[in-house]
């Protein structure tokens, strides 16, 4: 019997992924995925264009966002699922966040540039082109001009949360995301959660939040069992994916492990008929 498999969490060039979103298209193709999720950092610019080459392969694309917040000082990514691409609010937060990301990765580069690293906003802008600017971007440059000699070495010395360098991204509440997401006509997911503390996740739930996402890379088959068991007791959705970035974070063994089924999707589908009845 052949599995159906779902990969409802993807990166596409437009944010901090490697691939275009018709490569990661044929990518998906290739590990038997038949729907799927790009799911970009502030952006939805590759969704029209990963629907329209889709269509080639007969894989479905289900448009979707990845938005960061802000909980107790803990910061929550949060997915967006089935949002209209072309809604004007969505649009707008979304590219007031791109321009603060801009201006955040100004503010690592003189960081950098105090810690004697030879790097300029340009040299990241060479990687981060048209997309929304994120911390493996600066790492990429940072390797490119020889100043670290991995990608992951930017970020446990440099860039990586707490390390000299690092500068927070401005969040907006949960709260604030949900609604967001919900009146681009969307379902909204808490991402990753890992090792979250249960008492935060109980806040988001009661803040309205639609699903978690149950499974992904970083969850044991223990975390996995847990989510699902939150899911359940508090008739939530459930999603899950391979957080695919492709290029130099290696995660390719990824694509085609980390899955859900169309039935989650369907269940999605579900949700959303009822909210507007």
């Amino acid at each position: 019997m052949i599995t159906e498999k779902t990969d409802l969490h993807m990166h596409s060039y437009y944010s901090d992924g490697y691939h275009s979103p018709e490569k990661l298209i044929e990518k998906a193709k290739n590990h038997g995925i038949q729907i799927l999720s790009i799911t970009d950092h502030d952006s939805v610019n590759g969704i029209s264009e990963a629907t329209e080459y889709a269509e080639k392969f007969g894989i479905e694309v289900i448009p979707g966002v990845e938005i960061s917040t802000d909980i107790r000082d803990t910061e929550v990514h949060i997915l967006g699922y089935f949002v209209d691409a072309k809604n004007k609010d969505l649009e707008h937060y979304l590219n007031f966040f791109r321009e603060e990301r801009y201006k955040r990765a100004i503010r690592m580069v003189k960081k950098l540039n105090i810690l004697d690293l030879d790097i300029t906003l340009d040299d990241v802008l060479v990687f981060a082109k048209d997309s929304a600017i994120g911390r493996p971007h600066i790492a990429q440059a940072l390797l490119a001009k020889g100043q670290v000699k991995s990608f992951f070495e930017a970020f446990y010395k440099y860039i990586g949360n707490h390390a000299p360098a690092y500068e927070r991204k401005v969040h907006l509440s949960p709260q604030s995301a949900f609604k967001i997401i919900n009146d681009a006509g969307g379902l909204s997911f808490i991402a990753h959660p890992g090792n979250m503390p249960e008492i935060l996740i109980k806040e988001l739930i009661d803040a309205g939040v639609d699903g978690i996402e149950v499974i992904h890379p970083s969850h044991s088959p223990e975390q996995v069992k847990f989510y699902r068991g939150i899911v359940i007791e508090y008739f939530l959705l459930e999603s899950g994916g391979s957080d695919f970035h492709g290029g130099k974070r290696e995660d390719d063994e990824n694509l085609g492990k980390y899955y859900t089924s169309p039935k989650v999707v369907d269940t999605m589908r579900t949700r959303l008929v009822k909210n507007i009845e």
